[in-house]
C-alpha cells in the first residue's frame, strides 16, 4: 500500500510559506496607467474583463460578495483605459448551454438566454460599450471552442494584457496565464498584468462545506495562492493601476 508522500512536518512548513505569500502580498507595486500610455496610443494595450456577469456578481447560485466588491475597481480601470487610448476591450462570459458538462463540477449557472450571462450593467452603460468584443464561453478557459485564439493572432503587435475579473484561480488564471504562455511561445514581448484589487474569487469555508457537502474553498488562500503562482510564471502583479 502507498504511504503518503506528505512530510510529517508539512503544517510547519506551510505557515512559513504562508507568511512568505502575505509578505510577498503587502509589497505589490502599484502601476502608473501612464507606464502605458505610448503602447495605448499605438493600439498595443488591450483590456481583458473575466467573467464580469450578474451570474457572478448579482444573482444566481454562483454569486459572490467578494467578486460584486470588485466592480468599482473594474469599472475605475475600463474608464482609465478608455481615457488612456486603449479600444481593445475583451470580455470572455461564461455562456452555458442548459446540458453543459461543466454543471457536473458546478451547479447550473450563467446560461445562454438568462440575466445571469449579461454583462453586469456597470459595465454594459460605459459610453464606449460600443468598443466591446464580447466572448461567450463553455469553458474555464476562454480560448476553447471561441474565436478569441483567432482575434490574438490579429494583435500579434500587443505589447500589454491587463486582465481583471473572476475568480483569481480559475478563469483570471486561465486567461492570464493562456496569453503569457502564447507569448512566450511565439517569442511576443507581450506584458500580462494582473492588479490585486480588480479580480477575486468565492469562498467557501470548510465548516460551511462540510455542512452542505462540497468542497471547501478558502477565498483568501488560493486568492492570493494563485496570484503568486501568476507571478512565478512571469505574470505582472500589482496592487492597482493608477
Amino acid at each position: 500500500m502507498a504511504t503518503s508522500t506528505i512530510p510529517v512536518n508539512f503544517m510547519e512548513q506551510a505557515t512559513q510559506f504562508l507568511q512568505a505569500l502575505l509578505e510577498w502580498e503587502q509589497r505589490l507595486p502599484t502601476l502608473a496607467w501612464y507606464d502605458l500610455a505610448v503602447e495605448a496610443q499605438q493600439g498595443r494595450v488591450a483590456l481583458f474583463s473575466v467573467d464580469m456577469i450578474n451570474g457572478f456578481c448579482h444573482e444566481g447560485v454562483l454569486s459572490s460578495p467578494r467578486v460584486k466588491g470588485i466592480i468599482p475597481a473594474v469599472v475605475t480601470a475600463f474608464q482609465d483605459a478608455f481615457a488612456l487610448g486603449v479600444r481593445d476591450f475583451v470580455l470572455a462570459q461564461d455562456c452555458h448551454p442548459p446540458d453543459a458538462v461543466e454543471f457536473a463540477d458546478f451547479p447550473p449557472h450563467c446560461q445562454i438566454g438568462t440575466s445571469e450571462s449579461a454583462t453586469i450593467p456597470e459595465l454594459a452603460a460605459l459610453p464606449f460599450a460600443n468598443l466591446y468584443a464580447v466572448v461567450s464561453k463553455n469553458s474555464l478557459n476562454a480560448f476553447h471552442g471561441t474565436n478569441l485564439g483567432e482575434w490574438l493572432e490579429t494583435h500579434r503587435d500587443l505589447r500589454a494584457a491587463v486582465v481583471l475579473g473572476d475568480c483569481t484561480d480559475l478563469c483570471v488564471h486561465q486567461m492570464a496565464m493562456h496569453l503569457k504562455l502564447y507569448a512566450n511561445a511565439h517569442n511576443l514581448k507581450m506584458r500580462v498584468i494582473v492588479p490585486e484589487n480588480a479580480v477575486q474569487t468565492y469562498d467557501m469555508p470548510v465548516s460551511v462545506a462540510k455542512e452542505i457537502g462540497v468542497l471547501p474553498h478558502d477565498g483568501n488562500v488560493l486568492h492570493l495562492t494563485f496570484l503568486y503562482h501568476m507571478h512565478l510564471n512571469g505574470i505582472e502583479v500589482v496592487r492597482d493601476l493608477v
